[in-house]
């Protein structure tokens, strides 16, 4: 199986560097933050120009969102599929891994924002790594620079905390069991900011100035919901060597469409993809046979 205790160690420990990273830039351009180089702002690298802003409650929840739980995911994905990223070398495929990223949470950012762009400088927001502002190529750079030194760190701490020789995957896809995870518990945060609303006002009505965001959370709760159960229904078949392409792919689609869930989804998709390959055993035993 895979070590997603490892890689989760890994994540967190470059999520801390990129938290330290705008602390020092705090402390060496204190309240003066228009002096900062402006590829620092592309880079995601600069939330944090006065030490003030330590007193923001808001800066801890925006600091943990960004860096702590980008690492935990990010750790945890690269557990789920390192067996299966191209190359032999932990960095490389921390690389492979976080331009796939990138390129996914650019995917998704267009998906959800009709007619973008609008003009010239429209974001392309964080997509794993930086701001890309469309009016200049050094932020563009800057973030996607900053989103493959993300993978580079997490492959290079991988090695770091490897106690042994990693192991093939076990019984069971790890890639459709972290979707099942990341799509429930991206399901429950929008189901309970949904229920909540319902409770307060009513069934939500669509904004007419935001219609596709509100429409795109709305299929989350609807068509999130058997997306991830599918997900989970191909990870058990797994389980007993079955495949769980069907499921995974189904469900991932599912996932996929609401945008929001695009991350768990393409793992759905990957997962099932991967599940196809008859199992070690059953062709170990027609082998056997023959």
């Amino acid at each position: 199986m895979a070590d997603f205790k490892q890689g989760v160690k890994a994540g967190v420990v470059t999520g801390i560097i990129y938290m330290a990273i705008p602390a020092i830039l705090g402390a060496i351009y204190q309240n003066d933050p228009f002096s900062a180089p402006r590829f620092l702002y592309g880079a995601g690298l600069t939330p944090l120009f006065s030490l003030a802003a330590l007193t923001d409650p808001s800066f801890v929840t925006s600091v943990l969102f960004q860096h702590l739980v980008r690492g935990i995911v990010f750790g945890a994905v690269f557990a789920a599929l390192y067996n299966f990223l191209p190359g032999t070398a932990s960095i490389k495929k921390g690389v492979v891994l976080s331009a796939f990223v990138w390129v996914l949470s650019a995917v998704g950012f267009i998906y959800m924002t009709p007619g973008w762009p609008t003009d010239g400088d429209s974001f392309l927001t964080y997509c794993g790594g930086g701001a890309v502002v469309l009016s200049s190529i050094w932020p563009a750079l800057a973030g996607i620079i900053s989103a493959l030194v993300f993978g580079v760190l997490t492959g290079f701490l991988w090695d770091r905390f490897r106690p042994k020789r990693v192991a093939e995957a076990g019984k069971g896809s790890p890639v459709l069991l972290l979707s099942f995870i990341l799509g429930a518990l991206t399901w429950a945060f929008f189901a309970a900011l949904y229920l909540s609303a319902v409770v307060t006002s009513g069934v939500p009505e669509l904004n007419p100035d935001f219609w596709w965001d509100d429409l795109l959370a709305t299929s989350v709760v609807f068509l999130g919901l058997p997306g991830f159960v599918l997900a989970d229904v191909g990870w058990r078949k797994t389980r007993v060597d079955k495949s769980g392409f069907k499921w995974g792919v189904v469900g991932g689609v599912m996932m996929a469409l609401t945008g929001i869930m695009l991350l768990p989804g393409a793992l759905a998709i990957i997962g099932g993809v991967l599940s196809r390959h008859k199992p070690a055993t059953e062709s170990g035993t027609a082998e056997i046979e023959r």
